[in-house]
């Protein structure tokens, strides 16, 4: 083997396969894209405090997803090598909230956009998605459901209390009622007319409440 061979190896010729202005650009655009998704997530998490390292991992896995795509793209036994790669990766990391699967298959969706070269799908693509969770995840606190727990100790006055609870909320239906020993529980899903909870005070003072208790509700109830 002499120096000219050294060049004329496979390694070198797939080193060249993907232009260094081609790098650049989708490297450049899916990082902007995972700021954009990450400023997305932001917007809309609905918690009491966000991941700061699932952020992160929103911001890289674009850029990393486009480098595999590009590394696929210019060699078809390396995109037949890494299919058999990552096939056998296992990841046990539980998501606990149903829309963080959609932010991670938006971020790799993005990625392979991106290297495959199809700008416009991935810009336009990503700012119609941002435009829709914005607009969606970002409704009115009032709008979303609450759980009303109201526990009486006199059966008399339920229907007072009933009748109130309509004429202070937009909407209401019963989830569950349960008596023990006279006791009375009652569960509400509510939705508020306004963002004031003032009658919730005005609740718990009523003759025969106990307790009067307004969270929030995330859609799902077991009872």
């Amino acid at each position: 083997m002499n120096f000219s061979d050294i060049f004329k190896s496979s390694f070198l010729e797939a080193a060249s396969a993907v232009s260094i202005l081609d790098m650049f650009i989708a490297i450049f655009l899916s990082f902007t894209m995972g700021v954009l998704i990450f400023m997305v997530y932001k917007k809309t998490y609905k918690g009491v405090m966000y991941s700061s390292n699932f952020g992160l991992l929103l911001i890289s896995l674009p850029m990393i997803t486009a480098l595999v795509i590009l590394a696929v793209t210019s060699n078809i036994v390396l995109s037949l090598g890494m299919v058999g790669a990552l096939s056998i990766v296992r990841f046990r990391t539980a998501i606990k909230d149903p829309l963080d699967i959609a932010f991670l298959f938006w971020s790799i969706a993005v990625g392979i956009v991106l290297a495959a070269g199809l700008i416009t799908l991935g810009v336009f693509g990503s700012l119609m998605i941002g435009g829709v969770m914005v607009l969606y995840g970002n409704r009115k606190s009032y709008d979303s459901p609450y759980i009303l727990l109201i526990t009486l100790n006199n059966e008399e006055t339920e229907n007072h209390i009933v009748e109130y609870i309509k004429q202070n909320v937009k909407k209401q239906i019963v989830k569950s009622k349960s008596v023990t020993n006279g006791t009375i529980e009652l569960n509400y899903e509510v939705r508020l007319k306004n963002d004031s909870t003032i009658f919730i005070n005005d609740l718990s003072k009523m003759d025969a409440v106990t307790n009067a208790v307004l969270v929030s509700y995330n859609g799902e109830f077991l009872g």
